[in-house]
């Protein structure tokens, strides 16, 4: 292996954050425990955020971005990984103040390393990336609050993004009547190619105004917030708990509490970055367990470490459909 290896490093040039390939060494590289040969990363919505500066993710720089990986492992100091275990990390600080995902060789302390699912290969770990890992934790707690298939409908919003595109197959695997909430007009036959029953337009849904609407939904994955959540609140049925993970449609929640008291709604909120081993664990088997891999590789589009600049303005516009793979 050569001593030196690529990687998307991203700087802050006096205020101008942004991000380039570079050559480095494993000296370069935050401490860790484990060193991955890195095979597949993804690129996120937090990614996109970090790696143009566009939000306040890097708390340090220079950095390598991206806040998963998956690959082999070359050399390990825990005895619980040796020598080719094929693993991935998302989460914790990668990427946010621990060198990231996009490089070909990756270090991190060994409490963040997840073995892959025998059923998965890297590049389905990453077609899944932080971003599915996201819906299936959304679907476990939907379901430890009370949702079941009988119920009546789920709603995705966002739902041709890398959480809601996960959300609708591993929703629709478990026996879910599925309605994919969208803004892309275009992608109505995709979204049911993923195993949504319905797709809703946000174009010409009529949100309404009343502390409480229809009551339609069962249960809701929602990585949108703002409108779309509050909206949500008020158009759960009776005891309907809503998964919250994103905001790309902004971080204010305008609602009242009406639909909490007089409906009894749930509002879980999903995170991602600092869950604890055991549900990561969990989450991951369920991953494995219901996913199609011709599915879930429909909805990846692979791109190189030169690509990203174009992969995070794509999501930034919020244009992106399914996920972007990166190979390394």
């Amino acid at each position: 292996m050569s001593d030196r290896f690529r990687a998307f490093r991203v700087f802050d040039e006096g205020g101008a954050i942004g991000g380039r390939v570079v050559e480095l060494t494993l000296d370069d590289l935050s401490a860790g425990d484990v060193v991955i040969k890195a095979a597949y990363s993804g690129v996120n919505y937090k990614d996109a955020l970090a790696g143009t500066g566009s939000g306040k993710i890097m708390r340090r720089f220079p950095l390598v971005g991206g806040i998963d990986v998956a690959g082999a492992v070359v050399s390990s100091a825990d005895e619980r990984f040796k020598p080719g275990d094929p693993v991935l990390v998302t989460g914790h600080d990668m990427g946010v103040n621990h060198d990231g995902g996009y490089a070909e060789l990756v270090r991190v302390p060994r409490d963040w390393v997840v073995p892959i699912p025998a059923a998965l290969s890297a590049y389905d770990a990453m077609a899944i990336g932080t971003a599915g890992f996201t819906a299936a934790l959304s679907l476990v707690e939907l379901e430890r609050n009370g949702l079941k298939p009988a119920n009546g409908p789920v709603i995705v919003t966002g739902a041709t993004g890398g959480v809601g595109s996960v959300a609708v197959q591993l929703l629709a695997a478990r026996g879910y009547t599925v309605t994919a909430f969208t803004g892309k007009d275009a992608e109505h036959d995709y979204l049911r190619s993923l195993g949504a029953s319905d797709v809703l337009s946000r174009h010409t849904l009529q949100m309404g105004t009343k502390p409480l609407e229809k009551a339609t939904w069962a249960g809701a994955v929602d990585a949108v917030g703002g409108a779309t959540l509050a909206w949500l609140t008020r158009t759960m049925i009776y005891g309907g708990p809503i998964a919250a993970s994103g905001l790309t449609g902004g971080i204010e929640l305008h609602t009242t509490v009406l639909p909490f008291i007089l409906r009894g709604a749930k509002l879980l909120g999903i995170d991602s970055v600092m869950c604890p081993m055991d549900a990561r664990l969990d989450a991951w088997k369920r991953l494995a367990s219901d996913l199609r891999t011709d599915k879930l590789r429909a909805m990846t589009t692979e791109i190189a470490l030169e690509d990203l600049p174009q992969a995070f303005d794509t999501l930034m516009k919020s244009n992106a459909r399914g996920r972007f793979v990166v190979k390394l």
